[in-house]
């Protein structure tokens, strides 16, 4: 029977762990790796209701995308998810940055959903070489409002920002989540538009002036294409174990 530690280690075949970002916390945040697995939940997130979910489905594992436990916790409280988690006895697997970057990632599935062709990196990790940041051709020409559509289309949000850069859209860069720095390399790569989860006012006022067309589409939305991709992999390689797909995990944010 495959262990939390099984699990880890083929994630770290795809998505090296070590390969993650100095800031990030991924890995066994929760539990034991010798601790045995029949049942896994995916989400991006671990909230409490997913934790809940994942008792009520009799999982052992959790596998997000974001660290459970990203700052050091100076208190445990009761309703806290690192308490909930090891008061059901649920262990976390966190892949964060390092999932990002890598092939098949969060920005490779986001790339896919955009229907991005010729992909190649926008900016490169210093320490791993692996691109923090993704462009490419669009499938056609876009105006900047048949753009934005098209990625609230693709990507199913309730709503999304947007700068009108101006000019038609051959070419965009992207990076899932809290990516919006990445919008200067790609103005420097000659693309018309660029896409991420959330942006500062600063910076969409900066797209503007150099005539992209930056789509905020929603830090949930922009990354969680990789969870059902994720799933996929990790079901071809433990056959055995039932992987699921938390059906609570949602992006918070509501539009009026």
């Amino acid at each position: 029977m495959a262990t939390a530690g099984d699990i880890y280690t083929y994630i770290d075949e795809f998505a090296p762990f070590c390969t993650a970002m100095s800031f990030d916390n991924p890995g066994l945040l929760v539990g034991d790796k010798n601790v045995q697995v029949t049942t896994v939940l995916l989400a991006l997130d671990i909230t409490p209701e997913v934790v809940q979910e994942a008792a009520e489905f009799g999982a052992q594992l959790i596998v997000s995308h974001h660290p459970v436990i990203f700052h050091p916790l100076k208190n445990l409280d009761t309703n806290s998810v690192p308490y909930l988690l090891a008061s059901h006895s649920i262990a976390a697997i966190c892949a964060h940055t390092n999932l990002d970057m890598a092939p098949n990632g969060v920005n490779d599935c986001l790339a896919g959903r955009l229907r991005l062709q010729n992909v190649q990196p926008l900016k490169e990790n210093p320490s791993s070489g692996l691109a923090e940041a993704l462009f490419g051709e669009t499938d056609r020409e876009y105006s900047p409002r048949e753009f934005a559509e098209f990625v609230k289309k693709s990507l199913g949000c309730e709503g999304l920002r947007y700068t009108d850069g101006g000019r038609y859209i051959t070419s965009a860069g992207l990076c899932g989540g809290g990516g919006a720095e990445y919008v200067y390399d790609a103005a420097l790569a000659g693309c018309q538009a660029f896409v991420t989860g959330e942006c500062k006012h600063n910076i969409l006022v900066d797209a503007e002036n150099l005539g992209i067309t930056l789509v905020a589409a929603g830090h949930f939305e922009t990354e969680d294409p990789v969870i059902p991709v994720l799933m996929q992999k990790l079901a071809e390689r433990f056959p055995k174990i039932g992987f699921l797909r938390s059906q609570t995990a949602h992006g918070p944010v509501h539009y009026l």
